[in-house]
């Protein structure tokens, strides 16, 4: 076996796991969500509640496969541990793609998305530097010796694995791929800009002979080009079929709508507003943290009466239940509603807050590290 090719293929296939790994342990609660997808596509849903364990745990074998690989640290364990993964992931990806069910894998969370197909492709590539790794397994030798040291550093790759997906669920993404990320403006990422691409789209059409019962398909530009609309023996039958050719620019943010209980739209007046506003994101209030509402509620109190800034509290409940949630925590702030989809993207939290102004994301927070009323004032609110 050739020694150099093994060395490389260790390398590439150790550097894409590990990078793969922190790419979604940076952001957990967003691969827990893609998760969720699969569960109900497999009808597996009764897991959704242990998707973010799941997403976790996922992410640091990532990791730690990796590592341990280009370490090369337990070798057969590890090569049979890559072969067994990537078997799954490209089931996974080939199933998403063929099936058309799930429209990204999340293989690299939001950093680098990709099509089903593209990561089906991806883990082809990936599958075939694996068996190669596995047959020569044998041949890898550890950089450190010693199994006492191994077991050590394994340990700590282990602890520092699992310690960021932690950290990262727990004080939300250390980098943010999403577009309300911090120093992003809301509505210019909602409109889309002038002279910007369009979607292509080739449309097909079945047409019919009338005398001799020929059928044949053409394009919309073959249609015109032929001159085979003006011969009257030949009609159109059915209905044309359209196929997106060229994707066009996509708005980054295209699902936000902000309502009342009424329906009323609210997102101008809420996201251009031009002075600092706060928005508390709980799309699930079933779910949400209870003594972080709290805390919220407390800084929208004293920010309105010190500073008249503004607070409003976004969930993707039903009227009624927000309400009845309002009333037995004794919220101050208005009551919105919109979508969990765009709710879930807004800031990974439950609750979480954004402060904004001009449309314009200045600071997003954790229910975890909320800065005291005392830290805002100082640092924003004395400047409204």
């Amino acid at each position: 076996m050739n020694k150099a090719l093994l060395n490389l293929l260790r390398a590439m296939v150790g550097l894409l796991f590990i990078f793969s790994g922190l790419i979604k342990a940076n952001d957990p609660l967003g691969f827990g969500y893609k998760l969720q997808e699969y569960f109900e596509v497999f009808h597996i849903a009764f897991l959704n509640d242990y998707a973010t364990v799941f997403a976790i745990f996922l992410c640091t074998i990532e990791i730690v496969l990796g590592a341990l690989l280009l370490l090369g640290i337990r070798s057969r364990s590890v090569a049979s541990g890559l072969l067994l993964t990537i078997i799954f992931f490209t089931f996974l990806t080939f199933y998403s793609a063929f099936f058309e069910v799930v429209t990204s894998c999340g293989c690299f969370g939001d950093a680098i998305p990709l099509t089903p197909w593209q990561s089906f492709s991806k883990d082809i590539v990936l599958l075939l530097m694996i068996l190669y790794i596995y047959k020569g397994r044998n041949e890898i030798m550890p950089l450190i010796s010693g199994e006492k040291v191994q077991n050590w550093i394994l340990g700590l790759i282990v602890l520092i694995s699992l310690g960021f997906g932690l950290y990262t669920y727990n004080f939300l993404p250390i980098l943010d791929f999403l577009p309300y990320k911090i120093g992003n403006n809301i509505p210019s990422l909602m409109i889309m800009p002038p002279g910007a691409a369009q979607d292509e789209y080739q449309i097909t059409y079945t047409l019919k002979n009338k005398a001799s019962g020929e059928s044949k398909s053409l394009t919309d530009k073959e249609y015109l080009s032929s001159g085979i609309w003006k011969d009257k023996s030949w009609e159109i039958t059915g209905d044309p079929e359209s196929k997106l050719i060229k994707k066009g620019f996509e708005v980054k943010i295209k699902d936000l709508k902000i309502t009342d209980s009424q329906g009323t739209d609210y997102n101008a007046e809420i996201l251009e507003n031009p002075y600092y506003n706060l928005v508390i994101v709980a799309y699930d209030l079933s779910r949400t943290d209870l003594p972080g509402i709290g805390n919220l509620n407390a800084i929208a109190i004293n920010a309105a009466e010190n500073f008249n800034i503004r607070t409003v509290f976004l969930t993707s409940n039903s009227v009624q239940d927000a309400e009845a949630f309002s009333k037995k925590n004794k919220l101050v702030m208005e009551i919105f509603y919109a979508d969990a989809i765009p709710l879930k993207s807004m800031v990974r939290a439950n609750p979480g807050v954004l402060l904004l102004k001009n449309g314009t994301v200045i600071n997003k927070w954790h229910y975890h590290n909320l800065p005291s009323y005392d830290e805002l004032s100082a640092k924003y609110f004395s400047e409204n």
